[in-house]
């Protein structure tokens, strides 16, 4: 069964309907109540004096001749002028009433609704802050101004909520940023040594290898505190706003892809977004890594950019093994891979998508993950584009 009609209204309509319903119903009791006592009264007040002259004539010529059966039929006939004279009487008092009651009842609608759009509109100021609140912009507060009211004590509850989030999401980034800085300087000094350990000549080939081995987990795991440090910065709030074009991000991520195993197809059409060009380099990066490593032999990678309803958008698409559409999400979350193929990786730390996730949401955007059917997936970031589109909607790239 589906939910009742009123449960989808609106709060301002429930109250306009609420104060609707109230006027309607002491209106009409007002208008029953006047009715029956004008009722009352006009039985008391209404006598055969309230006849027109020329029954009142009538009746005293038939008096004074003395001629009953006349003066009954006169009396009944002047009975019958006064109950109809009531009955037109009320009938304008309650068809007057009514339409009275009518317009009123709309004008009070009309104003039950504008007066309760107004009383919550600090309610939509309330709503409207959550919304814009995410983990980068925490910072926000609604600061409601007015009497101490309920709806003051709801926004006083919530920006005290939001100091209390501020602070524990604060403490969180601190601690990664600075555990990964305290990691950076042992690792350093441990790839170091090994470094001197495989160039020495003394060393026998066995202390060798063994260097060799510890040398790539240092490795992994420097990456894995760069990973981490850069997630920590990509989830505060953006330090620098700039007008980035994406085109130009693609071709510098392209550079730094060097020469991968799989072919690469760009067409990259003009797009410009507001933020912070480094990050969206890294985005890019982490894209086209993630493209190319998790891809099949002689696959392909196309990367398209261009603008599309207003927003501006960063698309790569790659081969690879069919990806089920259930294990979508859990690629974007830290140190999680797809159990298809990703569980031996150890050229990574995981954290590849997870840094995309955090710049595309620190810059107000979204992603779009689809699994191909042929194998591997289309990822496309949407971002808000800086200017005005500079391509018509049917030269954005298919999806697939």
């Amino acid at each position: 069964m589906g939910r009742p009609v009123v449960g989808r209204l609106s709060v301002r309509t429930r109250l306009t309907l609420v104060y609707g319903s109230l006027f309607l119903v002491t209106s009409a009791v007002l208008v029953a109540v006047t009715y029956l006592l004008t009722v009352r009264t006009m039985d008391d007040r209404f006598s055969a004096r309230d006849l027109d002259p020329e029954a009142l004539a009538r009746l005293r010529d038939v008096a004074l001749n003395g001629d009953t059966s006349q003066l009954i039929a006169l009396k009944a006939d002047a009975d019958r002028q006064l109950a109809q004279q009531k009955r037109d009487v009320l009938a304008q008092l309650l068809q007057s009433s009514l339409v009275t009651m009518l317009v009123i009842g709309v004008l009070a609608v009309v104003i039950g609704y504008l007066v309760a759009g107004r009383m919550l509109r600090p309610l939509h100021r309330v709503t409207a802050t959550a919304r814009r609140l995410s983990e980068s912009n925490m910072h926000e507060r609604i600061a409601l101004d007015g009497p101490q009211d309920e709806i003051k004590d709801l926004a006083d509850t919530f920006d005290r909520m939001l100091d209390r989030l501020n602070r524990a999401f604060d403490a969180q980034r601190r601690f990664v940023a600075n555990a990964s800085h305290e990691l950076r300087t042992p690792l350093t000094i441990n790839r170091t040594v090994l470094e001197v350990a495989l160039a020495s000549r003394k060393n026998p080939p066995e202390t060798k290898a063994l260097a060799d081995v510890l040398l790539g987990n240092t490795a992994r795991h420097e990456r894995l505190i760069e990973g981490l440090l850069l997630l920590a910065r990509s989830e505060r709030d953006l330090g620098t706003r700039v007008g980035t074009a994406l085109p130009d991000v693609v071709r510098s991520a392209l550079d730094q892809l060097g020469d991968p195993e799989v072919d690469v197809e760009a067409r990259l059409a003009p797009a410009v977004v507001t933020g912070d060009p480094v990050l969206l380099e890294r985005c890019a990066v982490n894209l086209l890594e993630n493209a190319v490593k998790y891809n099949v032999r002689d696959g392909r990678v196309w990367v398209r950019t261009g603008t599309r309803d207003g927003e501006a958008f960063l698309q790569v698409v790659n081969t690879g093994r069919p990806v089920p559409g259930y294990e979508v999400a859990a690629i974007f979350e830290p140190f999680r891979r797809l159990r298809a193929d990703r569980t031996g990786s150890r050229d990574g730390a995981g954290l590849g998508l997870s840094i995309v996730r955090a710049v595309v949401h620190a810059h107000g955007g979204a992603i779009e993950t689809v699994p191909r059917p042929d194998g591997g997936l289309s990822i496309t970031v949407r971002l808000a584009a800086a200017t005005p589109p500079v391509l018509p909607a049917a030269a954005a790239p298919d999806a697939r």
